[in-house]
């Protein structure tokens, strides 16, 4: 595999006025779907591509080939270096990567042979039986993906990287009033899969469902948002931790380090040596990917930089990419804090999510597979699924308790490559949450 990458950086070295960088990536997956608790379809699917960037002054030009062989490199490269010239010039390009330092070699596993067909059809039998005593089916997809990069450039970088993660998502389903529940398990390491600590969180969001159905009124909530909402929330708010979007004038955290923003328990770190979570060895242009504290104490601390915006606006680089983030838990039981909502809503996760303006953090979307009425302390009502109209600053600034516990929520594009992320949040309290309507459905 490693021949053509070796190919097309001899043929660069022929052009000794060139900088380049050159990237050949592979990824396999295993994908199981289930559909009304049955085996729907099992797919696997293999890729290969060579991408290169190559550099003339301030000039640039990229390319791509998928199964790459010497013809299509001749190609390809042959188009590059006639069309370079051509093209306009960067004025703040100065040079590609230059961290040289390796990650720490770890064990790797390919989970696509470690977790059978057979291994991943036990345990959905398994949640299967369990949901069915109470009329739900089970949806959802058990996917193991195994993939891997080797990184070359012209200031003699030469890294490689492999990772295999696991996305393992189970929707429940009322047979009759189409009531949904989610529950979801994500990272490389399967021995940190509780197939009974899964089951009882899936089973404590059906036994809510047995409460009626009702639709609440318009205004500003005390809610529990649960881990995967947490989770999402902060993922969207990174857009505006990178160099990029400071460059762009789109970041609420323009002129903001070391400011105190959010109450003193929020701490959001980029962290890709969890063991919990989807491991990475290197950040943008290879970079070596170590944690980075973005929120410390509800204060900003640091823009995510790669090598060229270190160079165009002067930030300390760090190649962080935000695919590691975690928000360290707090001090109260996710039932204590239920018990302290005199009124409000339980929201398990989030759908449909836009921006409105990213640079104040204005955003909107819905509440889908499982929201529920607090009173008293205590969940007595489903709700219908219900628009949101908030700022996720603004989120974090009414926090007033997160959990004591952090647990791991995989997100998957389920587009092309299925690529998977993974990111560590509790459940929060936050007050004066807005609620903007009723989609009256469930």
């Amino acid at each position: 595999m490693n021949d053509t990458l070796l190919y097309l950086k001899a043929a660069l070295d022929k052009h000794p006025e060139l900088k380049y960088t050159v990237d050949l990536s592979f990824w396999q997956t295993d994908f199981l779907r289930f559909y009304q608790s049955q085996t729907n379809y099992n797919i696997s699917k293999d890729m290969l591509n060579l991408s290169a960037t190559i550099y003339k002054g301030k000039r640039s030009c990229s390319f791509d080939i998928d199964d790459p062989g010497t013809a299509k490199i001749d190609i390809a490269l042959a188009s590059a270096l006639e069309m370079i010239d051509s093209l306009p010039e960067d004025p703040d390009f100065v040079d590609v990567e230059d961290d040289l330092t390796l990650a720490p070699s770890r064990k790797m596993v390919n989970n696509i042979e470690a977790i059978s067909l057979q291994t991943k059809t036990e345990i959905l039998d398994s949640l299967a039986q369990s949901a069915a005593e109470y009329d739900f089916e089970l949806y959802g997809t058990f996917i193991c993906n195994y993939s891997g990069y080797r990184s070359l450039n012209s200031n003699h970088l030469d890294k490689s990287s492999a990772e295999s993660p696991i996305y393992l998502e189970v929707k429940a389903v009322h047979k009759e009033s189409q009531i949904t529940v989610l529950e979801t398990f994500g990272g490389d390491d399967f021995s940190h899969f509780n197939l009974e600590d899964f089951r009882a969180r899936l089973l404590t969001k059906i036994m809510y469902t047995k409460n009626p159905v009702i639709d609440v009124e318009p205004g500003e909530y005390e809610v529990i948002l649960a881990p995967r909402c947490v989770a999402e929330f902060v993922q969207y708010l990174s857009y505006g931790m990178s160099a990029h979007a400071l460059d762009q004038h789109s970041s609420f955290f323009e002129g903001k380090i070391d400011k105190k923003l959010f109450p003193g328990i929020v701490y959001i770190t980029d962290d890709p040596t969890d063991s919990e979570m989807i491991r990475k060895d290197y950040g943008s242009g290879g970079h070596i990917y170590r944690p980075l504290k973005l929120i410390e104490a509800g204060c900003f601390r640091n823009f995510m930089c790669n090598q060229y915006y270190h160079h165009k606006l002067g930030l300390p680089k760090n190649g962080n990419t935000a695919s590691c983030l975690k928000i360290a838990p707090g001090a109260s039981s996710r039932d204590d804090m239920i018990r302290n909502v005199k009124r409000g809503l339980y929201i398990s996760s989030l759908h449909y999510m836009n921006f409105i303006n990213a640079k104040q953090t204005s955003l909107t979307g819905l509440t889908r597979d499982g929201t529920f009425l607090i009173e008293d302390g205590k969940i007595t009502a489903v709700v219908n699924n219900l628009r949101f109209t908030e700022k996720i600053t603004r989120i974090l600034e009414n926090i007033l308790e997160l959990e004591d516990t952090a647990y791991t929520i995989p997100f998957s594009e389920n587009y092309a490559a299925f690529d998977i992320e993974t990111v560590k949040a509790p459940h929060a309290r936050v007050r004066n949450f807005n609620i903007t309507s009723s989609t009256k459905t469930i």
